[in-house]
């Protein structure tokens, strides 16, 4: 009901645009109005043959796959407006808390987003789901068997996060107490990275998620399309190794584990975006000096086999100050642009900012503010959505339902209780599911919708 309500609120902006158009000379031509009315009809075939849809028959509910530097569902662009909510798997946990879960998806699915990252990990930890190297407790992934079936009801796709670089929910430093336990002789959470006792129980926890099956669908992870991804590790880094040889390494050795066990699935590895030393010239673009010797490195870490997308993160409260202050936002601006321009001159795939957003507990905080940052945020993604570039979208972070407070970082967006963000959400998902609905990969961005895609999008009454 709430994916359809903005196909319609779609089909009604376009039929005014349209409108509109005509009147102010974009639609002059015959062709124009051609291309005019076959938008018109494709978007009512669209919004008429939805109902079908919402029974998620098999055969529409396909894998997202990458053609170039962009996304596509049943070779249709799919471009993504969605958020991070990490903690489900720990809400479905409990039956007191599980009703959470279904309305995160439903509050989401009702301003438009299509994707939502998560964990599928929690090490050690309490509700762990890997209580120690390959010991799972079975109700914990019933949890996320059912944060997976609950997200296809309502049409939304995840990215499942593996594991983590910071101690939260276990993490790497989780991995080195195991091996340290098992009379391992680790000084570092970086040994991580490197150990080969560590690195095979990364690969048997990879294993055993690809390989679950799920007790709500009987539909084994690695098939199931309601995942749009795999990321190796949300925001790694290894600070013991500023060359970037180390994490390299370890990226190029899971990204073909992922592979080889799921060929189907699209990988990312979770980084967030920093310049390293094969790219000196980029480093300019870094939000300070310390990002270049955090072990990460861009360019180089994407161009290793087996990784289908870029990932970048985007915090300019937590990077440069604290304070807010405009030049954050001319900073999420430049380092957008950047990544965006090197995924298509230089990596030939989408990118995703995958996690952004700005604190309430920050200085010079006010909603307001922060609105201008998310709308900054998606101008630029529509940007280079007009051109058929690299920009593929964008996650929130973080969407939290009603009553979830103890939750929250700073960083939630409850719709309830912020109606004028609610509405900045609900207008990029119309108008990424436009674009979506009106043109399809064979067009290359040749065909004759081209003027009229960018008409729509970029009209002023939008």
């Amino acid at each position: 009901m709430e994916i359809f309500g903005v196909r319609i609120i779609s089909l009604v902006l376009f039929l005014m645009l349209t409108k509109n158009l005509s009147c102010n000379g974009f639609g002059g031509s015959m062709k124009d109005e051609e291309a005019l009315k076959e938008g018109q009809n494709d978007m009512e075939n669209s919004v008429s043959n939805y109902g079908e849809m919402r029974g998620v028959e098999d055969d529409d509910w396909q894998m997202v796959q990458k053609k170039g530097n962009q996304f596509v569902v049943n070779d249709k662009p799919f471009y993504v407006n969605g958020f991070n909510t990490y903690w489900l798997m720990v809400f479905a946990a409990d039956e007191s808390t599980r009703g959470k879960v279904t309305e995160v998806f439903k509050q989401a699915s009702s301003v438009g987003m299509t994707v939502c990252r998560t964990w599928a990990f929690n090490d050690g930890q309490w509700r762990a789901l890997q209580k120690s190297p390959s010991v799972y407790d079975e109700e914990v992934f019933k949890a996320l068997d059912f944060v997976v079936s609950e997200a296809k009801k309502y049409k939304i796709r995840l990215i499942l996060s593996l594991s983590n670089n910071w101690e939260a929910y276990g993490g790497k430093a989780q991995y080195v107490k195991w091996g340290n336990a098992a009379g391992l002789n680790l000084t570092s959470d970086d040994d991580f990275f490197s150990h080969p006792t560590l690195r095979s129980y990364y690969k048997a926890h990879v294993k055993t998620v690809l390989n679950r099956v799920n007790t709500f669908t009987n539909i084994t992870y690695k098939e199931d399309p309601t995942i749009f991804a795999w990321e190796l590790m949300n925001e790694p880094r290894c600070t013991s190794d500023p060359t970037g040889d180390k994490l390299q390494d370890w990226i190029q050795e899971m990204a073909f584990q992922v592979k080889k066990i799921d060929p189907k699935h699209l990988v990312e590895v979770g980084l967030e975006g920093f310049y390293g030393p094969s790219t000196p010239q980029r480093t300019q673009f870094n939000p300070n000096t310390y990002a270049t010797q955090v072990g990460t490195d861009f360019i180089r870490n994407h161009l290793a086999l087996g990784v289908d997308f870029a990932s970048v993160h985007v915090y300019a409260d937590s990077w440069i100050s604290q304070q807010i202050a405009d030049s954050h936002l001319s900073f999420v601006k430049s380092w957008m642009e950047a990544h965006i321009e090197d995924a298509e001159k230089h990596l030939g795939m989408p990118v995703i900012f995958a996690e952004f957003g700005v604190s309430s507990k920050d200085p010079g905080y006010n909603s307001s503010y922060r609105d201008t940052l998310i709308s900054s945020v998606y101008n630029t993604i529509l940007n280079s959505t007009k051109k058929g570039g690299s920009g593929a979208g964008s996650l929130l972070w973080q969407f939290f339902p009603d009553g979830t407070d103890n939750m929250d970082d700073g960083y939630a967006i409850v719709l309830s209780k912020s109606p004028s963000t609610s509405n900045i959400i609900q207008l990029q998902s119309t108008r990424l599911a436009m674009f979506n609905s009106l043109c399809n990969t064979k067009c290359n961005w040749g065909c004759k919708k081209k003027k009229l895609l960018k008409n729509i999008l970029y009209h002023d009454e939008l």
